[in-house]
């Protein structure tokens, strides 16, 4: 039997953490938890505004700073922009196209994150505990590199 949806998770989380549950911050959620996109903040409040007017995008940043807090959704930089959210905790690294700066995530096996986790570089200095190594590929996607051909 399956365990609870991720939706289900980052709902429970954010009551946890004494936020109440208001449509706005369902939607945010709901928008977020199975997205692979990685969107923005400005990404996630154009989806949902024509939906629900009144919402703010201070809501849409507040649910995932939120979220972030909670462990369940990770901030990103990894392209010129905007932060961009991740909603995928697991270890894993990102493909990010130079052309039109489309995110893939890429998975790594249990054998691969064990020994990226305690990996350290050699030139970050002593006394500076890492916590985990991501790499990040840059290249073209398959629809720029199509486009290319044209």
């Amino acid at each position: 039997m399956a365990g609870p949806s991720k939706q289900t998770v980052m709902l429970a989380e954010l009551r946890k953490l004494g936020l109440k549950l208001t449509s706005q911050r369902v939607a945010v959620v709901r928008e977020i938890a199975d997205d692979c996109s990685h969107p923005t903040a400005q990404e996630l409040f154009e989806r949902l505004q024509p939906h629900m007017p009144t919402m703010s995008f201070a809501t849409v940043y507040n649910t995932l700073d939120a979220l972030v807090s909670a462990g369940l959704c990770t901030p990103r930089t990894l392209s010129p922009g905007a932060t961009r959210f991740d909603p995928n905790t697991a270890p894993h690294h990102h493909a990010v196209c130079d052309g039109c700066g489309l995110v893939i995530d890429l998975p790594i096996d249990k054998t691969d994150a064990d020994r990226s986790s305690r990996a350290r570089p050699a030139h970050v200095p002593q006394g500076f505990p890492v916590r985990t190594v991501e790499q990040v590929v840059r290249g073209s996607c398959a629809a720029c590199l199509a486009a290319k051909a044209q």
